[in-house]
């Protein structure tokens, strides 16, 4: 039974280490949303102080699939309408292991015309992360001898991130690399829990009248030694107050959509992917939930179009 055991443990570890190694960073249907949690230009963007809670469980029915929480906040410094600052902090499990990030936000942003219908803004995040193992294993005699446990760095780490979002009078593109510095898990090399991403956004939004407006949108995120990732999406918003739409997630999956403003400032986003890769024989597929709220402070500077995001 103990050979068993032991057996099962370094197979946990093992495919977890490659899970991790071509799944760097959490990713999101509604990313949309949540632009802030991977680029910090948009620290400030809407102006207004806006916060999101997300929750994404993702390949239901297999045992330890990843699940992703985030808390997100971030808005235009009052009195000083070029600079805004935000808030992010994730925290991704997958099996026995778990990431927290937490960083600060921070960006500049540049008026191109004077109608500030296309803007520029530079933005820069500071923070850290910590790689955490599950009590339960690092708890079993039966792991006690691995040398990956027993060599595991469980400090804070720190590192940085940069980013650009460019604005015109309906569309928008946004590139960043959320982190910089790439570490190790333990100090073996057996496996890297950090390595440096790249993220590519952008959308448009089409006004097609008063009462209705279409969005497509696409993200991009590539990193080091993992396939390149490719969402696309579409979105109809219904009366400045529903959104509905889908998403597809190249050589993963379909995900549909729903966001519903409940009450003034407060919304609930839903979605739910349609697993299309191998795992969609074991997984019913990933829920994630989002809520926001979009405080009535500071008032607005720019006078240009709100373009969602």
């Amino acid at each position: 039974m103990n050979m068993i055991k032991r057996v099962l443990i370094s197979s946990i570890i093992f495919t977890v280490s490659f899970v991790v190694q071509s799944q760097q960073r959490p990713q999101f249907t509604q990313y949309m949303y949540n632009s802030i949690a991977f680029n910090p230009a948009y620290a400030g963007s809407r102006e207004y102080m806006v916060v999101n809670l997300l929750h994404r469980s993702q390949w239901l029915g297999i045992d330890g699939a990843p699940t992703t929480q985030t808390l997100s906040a971030h808005t235009l410094v009052p009195n000083l309408k070029n600079i805004g600052v935000g808030l992010s902090v994730i925290r991704d499990e997958l099996g026995y292991e778990s990431t927290t990030d937490a960083f600060v936000n921070f960006s500049y942003t540049i008026d191109l015309d004077s109608d500030q219908d296309h803007r520029l803004a530079f933005g820069v995040k500071a923070g850290a992360t910590k790689y955490d193992l599950n009590e339960e294993l690092l708890n079993d005699p039966a792991a006690a001898p691995d040398d990956f446990i027993n060599t595991v760095n469980f400090s804070w780490l720190p590192n940085a991130g940069v980013g650009l979002y460019f604005r015109g009078e309906y569309y928008y593109f946004g590139l960043s690399i959320p982190k910089i510095f790439t570490y190790e898990t333990n100090d073996t090399g057996f496996a890297t829990f950090d390595r440096s991403s790249v993220f590519l956004n952008g959308g448009y939004l089409l006004e097609a009248s008063k009462h209705l407006s279409f969005k497509p949108m696409f993200l991009i995120k590539y990193t080091d030694g993992a396939p390149l990732s490719f969402d696309v999406s579409a979105m109809f918003l219904i009366n400045e107050k529903l959104w509905l739409g889908g998403s597809y997630r190249f050589s993963d999956s379909f995900g549909l959509i729903a966001n519903f403003e409940i009450a003034e400032r407060f919304s609930i986003g839903y979605s739910y992917d349609y697993i299309t890769s191998n795992l969609g024989e074991f997984s019913s597929g990933s829920h994630e939930l989002i809520l926001a709220y979009m405080f009535d402070f500071p008032r607005p500077a720019c006078k240009c179009k709100d373009l969602y995001n």
